[in-house]
C-alpha cells in the first residue's frame, strides 16, 4: 500500500511525540501506565472467567451439583471485581483521551494565530482547506482514536499471551492453524481492501467540510445573497458539493460490502472450528464438554487479538487520512520549534527592537545582508518610533505582478497621509504590506512594534462577545470605566447605542447584523479613541459615512495625537490630511503636500 504504510505512524509520531515528550508528559505517562495495569488485571480476569465457564457446563455435564454451585460462586465473585475494573478502564481512557485532546487543541491554535499563520493559510496556501475542521474534528479523532487503537493492540497482545497457554494445553493443532489462519486474513484483506478505503475516507473528510463550509458561508452573507437574488446558484452549488460527498460515500459503501461480506465469512470458522477439533476428545470420554467451551472462548479471543488490523480495517482508514490532513495542517502553520524558513519563499524578513542595532549604517548593512540571503524579500524593521518606507517595490504574492516601484516616503508621529489612485494600483496592498502581510516585494519598512499600530479596514471586524469587548478589541485588558466608554460613544456620534440594552456594555449580540456598516464604522473609531495608537490605518474607513460624520471622526483623530495614513477615493479627505500619496497604474506614484 501506497498510503498506509510507515508514512503513516511517521506522522501520527510527529503530531503525538511533543504531548507525550512535553511538559504533562509524567502525568500523561502515569495515567497511561495506569491503564495498562487495570487492562492488564482485566484480560486475567478474563481468563479466569473463560476457565470458570468451561467448569460450569462440565459440572452441568457431570450433574454434580456442590462443583456447580461452587463455580457459580467463584464466577460471581471474580465478576464483583471484573465489572468495576473495566469500567474503570474506560473511564480513565476516555479521560486520557480527553486531556490529550486538550493539550492539542490548545497547540494548534496557538500555532495557529501565532505569526498570522491563519491569514497566510487562507491567502496563499489553499490546499490546507477547512481549517476549522481540522482542529475540532480531525484533533478529537486524532486523540481518541489513537488511545483506542493503542490500547487495543495492547489488549490484543495481553490476550494472544493469556488464551494461547490455555488454547495450547487443549489443543496444539488449533494454535498452529489459528496463527496461519489470522496471518494470511490479515495479508490479504490489506492487500485487497487498505489504498482504496484510506483514499475514500480522505476523499469523504475533505468532501463532507467542504459541503459544510458552504452552508456557513449562506449563513455569514445571507443579506448579499438576498439582495443579489442569488439563492438559486447558491443552492446548486451547495447541492453539488453534497453530491460530491454522497457519490464517494456510496463508492465507500461498495468497498465496505465487499469488505464486510469477507470478513463476516472469515471470522464465522471461529465459532466452529474449536469444537470440530475438541469433539472426538468428548466423544471417546477423555475430555469433559465443558473443554469445548472454554477452547472456544480461547480460540475467539486470540483470534480476534490477531485478526485486529482485519476486523478494525474501516477505522484504520479512517484514521489514517485524518491523519494525513492533520500533519499536513500541522505542517503549514509550522511546528512551534521550528525557524522560519526565509530563501526558498520568499519570506518576510521582521527585525524587533530587541535587535542589537545602534547605527542607521547598521541598520543598512543589516538590511543588505538580509536582501542577499534571502533574494530580496521585503525587510520589515519593527525599530524604529516613525513609519518610513525605503525603496520599496511591491508585488502580487505570486510575484506575477508589480504595483508599486521604488516608494519611499517617512510619516513623522504627527503627521497624516491620504493615499488615493485608481483600482488596482495597489492602495490596500500597500496597508498590507505595512502590517506585514503582504511579504513579496524588495526594499525597506520602518515602523514601530505592531501593537503600536491599529489597523482599520473597510469592513470592520465585530468580535463575538459584548459591547465593551467591541470597543476594547483588540486589547480586552485595557481598563476604561463605563463613563469613559460613554463619552467615546458621543465622539463618534453613537450616544445612544449602550442605552439601547437592559446590559448596556456588557450587552451580548451579533454585532455585525444588529449595527449597520455605517455605525460599525464609527464603533471601529472608537477603539482608535480608547487605545491611542502611534499609527491609526485606515483603508476606507469610512465609506459608509455622510460627510458630517466623516468631519467629526477626522476631526476627534488629529486631537487623539495619533499619526494616520488613510486610503480612500473622495475629494473631501485631503482636507483631513497633510500629505497626498497618489499611485498610478503604471507603478509610478507622486507625493506633495495638501
Amino acid at each position: 500500500m501506497e498510503r498506509f504504510n510507515f508514512k503513516v505512524f511517521r506522522r501520527f509520531w510527529a503530531i503525538a511525540k511533543a504531548y507525550w515528550f512535553g511538559e504533562d508528559k509524567w502525568k500523561a505517562r502515569g495515567l497511561l501506565l495506569l491503564i495498562v495495569l487495570l487492562l492488564l488485571g482485566y484480560t486475567g480476569l478474563s481468563v479466569l472467567l473463560n476457565t470458570q465457564r468451561g467448569e460450569l457446563i462440565s459440572s452441568l455435564s457431570a450433574q454434580s451439583e456442590s462443583r456447580f454451585w461452587k463455580t457459580v460462586g467463584v464466577f460471581l465473585g471474580i465478576l464483583v471485581i471484573y465489572a468495576p475494573l473495566l469500567a474503570s478502564y474506560t473511564f480513565l481512557r476516555d479521560r486520557l483521551g480527553l486531556a490529550w485532546r486538550r493539550w492539542l487543541t490548545n497547540s494548534f491554535i496557538e500555532r495557529y494565530f501565532r505569526d498570522r499563520a491563519f491569514y497566510n493559510i487562507n491567502q496563499f496556501n489553499p490546499d490546507i482547506d477547512n481549517p476549522d475542521q481540522r482542529i475540532a474534528e480531525d484533533v478529537r479523532s486524532f486523540t481518541q482514536e489513537s488511545l483506542t487503537l493503542t490500547l487495543v493492540a495492547v489488549e490484543s497482545v495481553l490476550s494472544v499471551i493469556a488464551f494461547s497457554g490455555v488454547l495450547w494445553g487443549i489443543s496444539k493443532e488449533l494454535v498452529l492453524f489459528l496463527v496461519v489462519y489470522a496471518v494470511v486474513g490479515t495479508v490479504l484483506t490489506i492487500g485487497v481492501f487498505g489504498q482504496p478505503l484510506v483514499k475514500l475516507n480522505f476523499e469523504q473528510l475533505k468532501k463532507e467540510a467542504n459541503f459544510r463550509f458552504s452552508l456557513v458561508r449562506v449563513r455569514e452573507n445571507a443579506e448579499a445573497i438576498a439582495f443579489y437574488q442569488g439563492e438559486g446558484q447558491e443552492s446548486e452549488q451547495i447541492k453539488d458539493r453534497f453530491l460530491a460527498a454522497f457519490d464517494n460515500y456510496k463508492k465507500l459503501l461498495n468497498w465496505e460490502l465487499a469488505l464486510n461480506g469477507l470478513t463476516n465469512f472469515y471470522e464465522f470458522i471461529p465459532f466452529v472450528l474449536p469444537a470440530i477439533v475438541v469433539a472426538p476428545g468428548v466423544f471417546s470420554g477423555d475430555v469433559e464438554v465443558g473443554k469445548v467451551s472454554e477452547a472456544q472462548g480461547a480460540f475467539i479471543r486470540v483470534f480476534f487479538s490477531l485478526n485486529v488490523i482485519v476486523a478494525r480495517l474501516q477505522s484504520l482508514t479512517a484514521f489514517g487520512a485524518g491523519i494525513d490532513r492533520l500533519y499536513d495542517f500541522s505542517d503549514a502553520i509550522g511546528d512551534v520549534e521550528s525557524p522560519v524558513n526565509l530563501g526558498e519563499n520568499k519570506e518576510l524578513q521582521v527585525l524587533t527592537a530587541s535587535t542589537e542595532i545602534e547605527t542607521q549604517s547598521e541598520v543598512d548593512e543589516d538590511a543588505a545582508e538580509i536582501i542577499t540571503e534571502t533574494s530580496s524579500p521585503i525587510i520589515l524593521l519593527e525599530i524604529s518610533p516613525t513609519l518610513a518606507l525605503d525603496n520599496l517595490t511591491l508585488q502580487t504574492p505570486n510575484y506575477q505582478r508589480t504595483l508599486i516601484e521604488n516608494l519611499s516616503l517617512t510619516l513623522d508621529q504627527e503627521g497624516s497621509l491620504l493615499v488615493m489612485g485608481p483600482s488596482g494600483c495597489g492602495k490596500s496592498s500597500l496597508m498590507r504590506a505595512i502590517a506585514g502581510l503582504w511579504k513579496s516585494g524588495t526594499g525597506i519598512i520602518l515602523r514601530p512594534d505592531i501593537q503600536e499600530l491599529l489597523f482599520l479596514p473597510q469592513k470592520p471586524y465585530m468580535v463575538l462577545g459584548s459591547l465593551r469587548q467591541q470597543m476594547l478589541y483588540p486589547y480586552p485588558d485595557t481598563e476604561a470605566t463605563g463613563q469613559q466608554l460613554t463619552e467615546v460613544l458621543k465622539q463618534v456620534n453613537l450616544p445612544g447605542l449602550a442605552e439601547r440594552y437592559d446590559d448596556g456594555f456588557d450587552t451580548v449580540e451579533e454585532w455585525s447584523d444588529v449595527l449597520s456598516l455605517g455605525e460599525q464604522q464609527r464603533l471601529s473609531f472608537a477603539r482608535v479613541l480608547i487605545h491611542q495608537p502611534a499609527y491609526t490605518i485606515l483603508d476606507e474607513a469610512t465609506s459608509a459615512l455622510d460627510m458630517a460624520n466623516e468631519e467629526q471622526l477626522y476631526s476627534h483623530l488629529a486631537a487623539a495625537k495619533t499619526a494616520y495614513i488613510s486610503v480612500g477615493h473622495r475629494a473631501s479627505l485631503e482636507s483631513h490630511h497633510q500629505s497626498l500619496l497618489r499611485l498610478a497604474e503604471d507603478r509610478t506614484w507622486e507625493m506633495r503636500r495638501t
